[in-house]
């Protein structure tokens, strides 16, 4: 296995100046409140913590939206996605805060908070809610609190990217149709995301000059891994992919990296599309 190649100076980082409001969870019992940010005055949610590192949000308005703007309409698929079995509140709240009917087409916005995959042009989908936190889920259950640095293969649309910014403390994504990352910008753009890369290049190849990476996470899926990803990949850190049996189905894959090398756990049935190389 070659060796992991050091970080580059940040930089030489591709930059995305882009903030989403930070959340932050309550002490003693979560309580969701309504907030407007950005220029837009779209009405998200926050969960507030009385010992949180980061600004806790100021409240500046008490309104709730309507329509697909409610705050209950994002706690409800929240709850169905509790009652399926997620679990961890992180990955729980940062869905609570990302508007995922921001990401889909206008004409597919009436199901967006179904636990459906949804079609993002060329041929590319929207991960059902359900598969994107069970996946989160996996990527995070190594770590107490955020995770560091992290490579999303796959941008698509953005919304995971965005789930992802919330998780981490530093996010590249790469996407190799130039469509949908030019889609994936404008999305993302209202929401001001500081902490998060987007890229337009070859997956496969992954993103050495921000390796090594404490978590990985691919929305497509081959036979192999890619050996980039495995080298890229911190000591310490987790992989979770779709893999491609000998049948032609998928299933999730877990890949943790140690000093002593590389375990590898098979889980669930998913359906992805294919992991394919190089840029379109």
């Amino acid at each position: 296995m070659k060796p992991l190649e050091k970080p580059a100076d940040a930089a030489r980082r591709p930059g995305f100046p882009l903030r989403m409001p930070a959340f932050a969870t309550q002490t003693n019992a979560t309580k969701i409140v309504a907030v407007r940010h950005g220029e837009m005055g779209v009405t998200g949610l926050s969960y507030l913590k009385k010992e949180a590192q980061s600004p806790v949000l100021r409240v500046t308005t008490a309104a709730t939206g309507i329509g697909l703007d409610s705050q209950a309409v994002r706690a409800r698929m929240v709850q169905k996605l509790a009652a399926q079995g997620v679990q961890d509140s992180r990955v729980l709240a940062a869905i609570s805060h990302v508007e995922r009917h921001r990401f889909v087409d206008s004409a597919l916005v009436n199901q967006a908070y179904e636990d459906t995959s949804l079609p993002i042009g060329l041929g590319q989908t929207i991960s059902k809610p359900n598969v994107v936190a069970r996946m989160l889920e996996l990527l995070v259950k190594t770590s107490d609190g955020k995770l560091g640095r992290v490579l999303e293969i796959g941008t698509g649309c953005g919304y995971q990217a965005a789930l992802l910014a919330q998780l981490a403390t530093e996010v590249y994504s790469i996407e190799r149709l130039r469509g949908l990352h030019d889609r994936a910008r404008d999305n993302l753009r209202p929401f001001k995301v500081a902490n998060l890369h987007l890229l337009f290049g070859d997956g496969m190849a992954g993103y050495a000059r921000g390796a090594p990476y404490a978590a990985i996470i691919a929305a497509a899926g081959g036979e192999a891994l890619p050996q980039a990803w495995l080298d890229q990949l911190a000591i310490g850190g987790r992989l979770v992919a779709p893999v491609q049996g000998a049948n032609g189905a998928q299933a999730l894959v877990v890949v943790d990296k140690t000093a002593r090398g590389i375990t590898q756990t098979l889980l669930e049935a998913v359906h992805f599309v294919p992991l394919k190389s190089g840029t379109s």
